[in-house]
């Protein structure tokens, strides 16, 4: 089994100690609440890239400026379940970092979870994280998506610590075997499991609700359909119904597609290929490829 592995370095320590202290009206010590400087780096991202069509792969070390599949990258750290610090970098708005890849905080000494998420981003996406076990998206879709969660000790002395951040999140590509309707303007895809919300402890979806997200209708080769979504699942494997609609402008339901037993997976892409403007033709027909870890074919 081919594992596709998103590797973050993320190399953190103190670097001194600050000599501004608070006097305490409760009994605190000055030590307790001294402010260690802390600096967390993406060092690179260890990527395995594999071609959907041939199934070759190819490797390579990138850091985290280079890789541009990740469009923005979040880190925070937490005290129990209070948040300590939050901070999150767009690659595309530079005024949200120095360095791509590269934080600096201030946190007082002591023992943290520290989560760290990268991901896909377009305009007007938006993730939550509330805890290190609860995140989403709570815009539309979700995006390709990368996590990783650990203990972190800051002491006057320094800290470093590495984590490798895995890929979550599987994906689903709709392709059609017939010629995309005229007045057809938009797929919308339901999942009948799985979530846009996600622990990023586990990696696993917080509930197992489903959901619909629609896009514009696009044929790549302008002849046969092409649809990509992401979904975070309850389990590593899970199979489900997925139901495809074609919509027209006003959103108005044309065809209809529901196709049972769909088999997805954490880190695998599950391709959908069948005809969807036929009025005809049966759910049955569709074929589904799976690939990212290993690829197969499967008829229902």
């Amino acid at each position: 089994m081919k594992k596709i592995l998103f590797w973050a370095s993320l190399c953190l320590f103190a670097v001194s100690c600050s000599n501004e202290t608070i006097e305490s009206d409760n009994g605190v010590t000055n030590a307790e609440k001294v402010l260690a400087p802390v600096t967390v780096r993406v060092n690179g991202f260890s990527v395995t890239q594999e071609e959907m069509a041939s199934g070759g792969t190819t490797r390579a070390a990138q850091t985290a400026e280079s890789y541009t599949g990740v469009g923005a990258i979040d880190l925070a750290f937490y005290s129990g379940g209070t948040e300590v610090y939050k901070h999150t970098q767009l690659r595309g708005d530079n005024t949200t970092y120095t360095t791509f890849g590269e934080f600096s905080c201030n946190l007082p000494i002591g023992t943290y979870t520290m989560v760290a998420i990268a991901r896909g981003y377009f305009d007007g996406d938006v993730l939550t994280m509330t805890s290190p076990t609860a995140a989403g998206y709570t815009s539309e879709r979700p995006r390709e998506t990368f996590c990783a969660s650990q203990s972190v000790t800051v002491t006057a002395a320094g800290a470093d610590a590495s984590v490798t951040m895995n890929r979550i999140i599987t994906r689903l590509n709709i392709i059609s075997t017939d010629q995309i309707s005229s007045g057809v303007a938009k797929i919308r895809t339901t999942y009948g499991g799985g979530s846009k919300s996600f622990d990023p402890t586990s990696g696993l979806a917080t509930d197992d609700n489903g959901f619909s997200l629609t896009n514009t209708a696009v044929a790549p080769d302008n002849v046969h359909l092409g649809v990509l979504n992401y979904a975070f699942l309850a389990t590593d494997e899970e199979t489900m119904t997925i139901t495809i609609e074609a919509l027209d402008a006003d959103n108005h339901v044309l065809f209809t597609k529901s196709v049972p037993g769909v088999p997805l997976k954490r880190n695998r892409q599950t391709t959908l290929t069948g005809a969807i403007f036929t009025a005809s033709a049966s759910s049955a027909a569709f074929q589904v490829e799976t690939a990212w870890i290993e690829g197969n074919t499967v008829n229902f």
